[in-house]
């Protein structure tokens, strides 16, 4: 099959993702103490290279249903503020209802799109934070300048993106298959996806660009531990709209088979009954 190839569309592009995550939003806030075990070590390293601590003012751009703006929270404390934006408000009023079941009266939330953020009105931050979130900008320089207007002089920015497709097989298989059954044509030019800033080089330059200084790139190995590969298909099934968005051209029946490739797949991460997905994320940090 011919697909012809034409110029992305970044409105489009942001319309559809808005729309995903406000359809994935309550089985992403649902498999939330999966993202802590998967994402928390990382969330940690990332939140002490951005220096937040007792009394900081952090703001969290893409903070889907808030899970790592909780831990912020509790870090900074009640003198502290955590200020959360997505451009989905469907996931947004998750961590807005997270924070007050969790007794912090130091969380606000606003919908905002993350290269928007001068419509944002508040008082300069300490940390701005961003966890898988800025691989999805359209114009990551543009949300980034966004985000260094928002620090004090001398604040940091703190950010948390996939590396490359080889180091994530648990995500890259199924993006993989899906998009040879699809018949999909390679990302356009200028396509954010989940691997878009997977080169250290890259993703450092992105923050230089952006008139960052003192950048730092580290690796973390992040495992997605979970009973079996059918629990992980599961997971990606549920949480990851940009995969069922893929599949759209595709028949019921046609999907059905696209999934059990999927899971058999996946199958060869699992040893001794357990499935152990290799992921490798990179933490990066940088002040204004």
């Amino acid at each position: 099959m011919n697909v012809q190839q034409t110029i992305f569309d970044p409105v489009k592009f942001k319309e559809t993702t808005r729309g995903q995550w406000d359809n994935a939003a309550e089985a992403w806030n649902r498999w939330g103490p999966l993202l802590s075990r998967w994402l928390g070590p990382a969330t940690e390293l990332m939140l002490d290279m951005a220096d937040v601590g007792k009394g900081s003012r952090v703001l969290d751009v893409a903070a889907g249903a808030g899970e790592q703006t909780m831990t912020a929270a509790r870090r900074v404390g009640p003198k502290g503020y955590v200020l959360a934006t997505d451009i989905s408000p469907g996931i947004l009023a998750f961590a807005a209802s997270n924070a007050k079941l969790a007794g912090h009266g130091n969380v606000d939330t606003i919908v905002a799109d993350g290269e928007m953020l001068g419509t944002i009105t508040a008082q300069p931050f300490d940390a701005v934070i961003s966890r898988v979130g800025l691989i999805y900008f359209p114009d990551q320089n543009r949300a980034l300048g966004g985000m260094r207007d928002h620090l004090k002089p001398g604040g940091k920015v703190g950010a948390i993106v996939y590396s490359t497709a080889d180091k994530n097989p648990f995500f890259s298989i199924p993006v993989g298959i899906i998009r040879r059954r699809a018949a999909l044509p390679a990302p356009l030019p200028g396509q954010p996806g989940p691997f878009s800033l997977g080169d250290p080089a890259v993703l450092a330059k992105r923050l230089t660009d952006a008139g960052f200084r003192d950048v730092r790139v580290e690796k973390v190995d992040a495992p997605v531990r979970l009973g079996s590969a059918l629990e992980c298909l599961q997971f990606e099934q549920e949480s990851f709209g940009a995969l069922h968005q893929m599949l759209a051209g595709l028949s019921a029946r046609e999907q059905d088979d696209a999934w059990a490739e999927i899971e058999v797949a996946l199958g060869q991460f699992e040893q001794g009954g357990q499935f152990e997905g290799p992921c490798e994320m990179l933490v990066a940090a940088a002040t204004k």
